[in-house]
């Protein structure tokens, strides 16, 4: 430890000055990768340097036709889909691969940790490619090793034109123990099913990589085509559905009482009882024979899932969404979990904050439905438990990935991470408090660097065991030190800005970091640089402190790689006269913060003099970094006088 010595006018916090000048410079990158992926969407004109769609940007759409059926005692689920495929690219498509993600649960599967029961997969009997059929007796038993199948065609989908796909398939649903929570999908026993990922899906095709061929593992999530769905799901009469979308026919399967009640949900925010728990069942809470067909409609999405049960209580409320006005928000949940009756003023307050922040909720509803998930996203549906985490966080995932649609499997950091960092807003004002982004990223200089943690733009599917923390905690972390940069006003526009931009379009990560800095007014390729491609922190820290006459000399030296801004606060002896005034300065009371931006450890210096003019106004105390916004490895050193360990 370097202890302060006191020499009259002069006080010095030794540190070895001679050593500290001649440490080697460092090389501080201040520009960032660019995969060939998207050179090449430069090149073509796909994509665009400023942050927005290239002149030429293009999108595969899928439209979805499907039938389905459940029957309960056996936990099957069947059914029958047509997709239409829109092809608006210059290159005609010579295969077409389709996702079978039940396969996850099939024995013989890669996947990245085991799963809760092993149904055989899906089992795919019919598959037609624009009138050419696919041997599915030949093919099923190489499918039922992947959650991937490549289906190479006869004749190629060409440039600009479309083609359709027809299927017929089915799959046990899993099974998970009662109680259980955290399983994406799956049944308890025969009284639930959540069902997703369940029918086989077109894979993303998009004008960076092609054909997304990145299996799924079970752990990173998914990069879909938007398009349309039109659903039906043929269930025992007496079983409620939840679903992404419209129900388009509410005669058909709702009796006259439910149908009235949800007529009056969107006239108050209280949370209303559609279906009580004596209201069950066929003739009460949906129409009477022996099987119903619940028809859902939906657009602009990028998947559908659903559940139902013959057990669940139906509650709704409403949002009422900025520039659109009210829209219904339905709990579906099963009587034991009491916890959901305040779900709706969650999930509504999730709604009408992150509309306000980012940009306007685009869908019809929103419906949160009880079951083995304990929180998991779809366009208009989210599985969850009861809790205010639990439902903004996967409200939240309405803006990303649901409408910004991101690569999840790849760049999970740029929707979950965001997330988070959204998390700590709504949370804050749900509770009617400020939000503190103050010593969030500070956290990371503790951990950063760590043996196998791999950085934010390491594909997601191989994270390995630090995958919750990359895709998870560290863009919060990011945009918190960003926002001591700009500001979190300005953090928050630029996001803003945008997910408006990309609003149903499918941003990279480079047009992301484009985007905002474009909205911001500034190059920032050294800030991304450091925060996505590498594990690297600040290691800042006070060094000296001198004082001659009127003027204070502060040495603050950086033995990280991460560069930061010097923020220092000055905390003055109280009483004299007012501090004078600096250009860089916020002078408060008895203190100030006086800020130098990153640009002075470009040069490659290790150490850089702060010099202090507050008119020969006596300073107590001088901090580093007081509001912990950087992750420096060691805090402990930021502060003169050095306090005791």
């Amino acid at each position: 430890m370097i202890k302060p010595i006191a020499l009259g006018l002069v006080t010095l916090a030794l540190a070895g000055s001679r050593a500290e000048a001649q440490a080697p410079l460092r090389s501080v990158r201040r520009t960032i990768p660019i995969e060939r992926s998207f050179q090449a969407g430069l090149a073509a004109g796909t994509r665009d340097s400023t942050g927005r769609p290239g002149r030429n940007y293009w999108q595969l759409r899928t439209d979805y036709r499907i039938d389905a059926r459940l029957d309960p005692a056996t936990a099957t689920v069947s059914g029958r889909e047509t997709v239409t495929i829109a092809n608006p690219s210059d290159s005609a498509l010579r295969q077409v691969v389709v996702r079978l993600y039940q396969n996850l649960f099939a024995p013989d599967v890669a996947r990245s940790a085991p799963v809760v029961d092993i149904t055989g997969g899906i089992k795919v009997t019919r598959l037609v490619v624009n009138g050419e059929a696919v041997n599915t007796d030949s093919a099923g038993d190489a499918w039922s090793h992947t959650t991937l199948a490549r289906v190479r065609l006869m004749t190629p989908i060409p440039a600009h034109g479309s083609a359709t796909l027809e299927a017929e398939w089915s799959f046990r649903v899993p099974d998970v123990p009662e109680k259980r929570r955290g399983d994406r999908m799956g049944r308890w026993g025969t009284r639930l099913f959540q069902v997703a990922q369940w029918y086989p899906q077109v894979a993303k095709y998009d004008d960076l990589r092609g054909w997304d061929m990145e299996p799924h593992l079970g752990g990173a999530e998914f990069y879909n085509n938007f398009g349309s769905f039109d659903v039906r799901i043929e269930v025992p009469a007496g079983w409620l559905v939840g679903a992404t979308g419209v129900l388009a026919n509410p005669e058909e399967v709702l009796s006259p009482t439910v149908r009235e009640r949800l007529s009056r949900v969107e006239s108050g925010d209280s949370q209303v009882v559609i279906v009580g728990p004596e209201e069950r069942g066929a003739g009460q809470a949906t129409a009477t024979g022996d099987r119903l067909v619940w028809h859902f409609t939906a657009d602009s999405v990028n998947d559908f899932a659903w559940a139902t049960s013959n057990e669940f209580e139906w509650d709704a409320t409403r949002a009422t969404i900025p520039g659109r006005g009210p829209i219904p928000v339905n709990i579906l949940y099963l009587p034991e979990h009491a916890g959901y009756h305040d779900a709706g003023a969650r999930a509504r307050h999730a709604l009408e904050f992150y509309s306000a922040l980012w940009m306007p909720y685009a869908f019809p509803q929103l419906t949160q439905v009880d079951g083995p998930e304990g929180g998991m996203e779809y366009p208009m549906l989210i599985m969850s438990g009861a809790g205010f985490g639990v439902t903004d966080h996967e409200t939240g995932h309405q803006w990303w990935p649901m409408m910004v649609g991101t690569n999840e499997t790849q760049y999970g950091w740029m929707d979950e991470g965001f997330n988070q960092y959204m998390n700590i807003l709504s949370g804050a004002a749900f509770n009617h408090r400020p939000a503190r982004l103050d010593s969030v990223a500070a956290q990371y200089g503790r951990i950063a660097g760590t043996d196998g943690q791999g950085p934010m733009m390491w594909d997601a599917n191989y994270a390995g065991p630090w995958y919750g923390f990359v895709t998870y905690g560290k863009a919060p972390m990011m945009l918190a030190m960003l926002g001591a940069i700009v500001g979190d006003s300005a953090v928050q526009r630029a996001m803003s800005a945008y997910a408006t931009t990309w609003r149903f379009r499918h941003p990279s990560p480079w047009d992301f970091m484009f985007a905002m800095d474009r909205e911001l007014g500034r190059n920032l390729d050294w800030f991304w640089y450091y925060w996505l491609f590498t594990t690297e922190s600040v290691d800042g820290s006070i060094a000296s402190v001198e004082t001659r006459g009127r003027k204070t000399r502060v040495t603050v030296r950086e033995d990280g790689e991460m560069p930061s801004p010097v923020i220092l606060k000055v905390e003055f002896v109280p009483g004299g006269p007012a501090p004078r005034p600096m250009k860089n300065a916020v002078i408060d009371g008895d203190s100030a913060i006086v800020t130098w931006p990153a640009d002075v450890w470009f040069a490659g210096n290790r150490t850089f003099v702060a010099e202090l003019d507050f008119g020969g106004r006596r300073i107590e105390r001088i901090t580093l970094d007081p509001g912990a916004r950087f992750p420096d490895r060691n805090p402990g050193d930021n502060s003169w006088p050095r306090e005791s360990p």
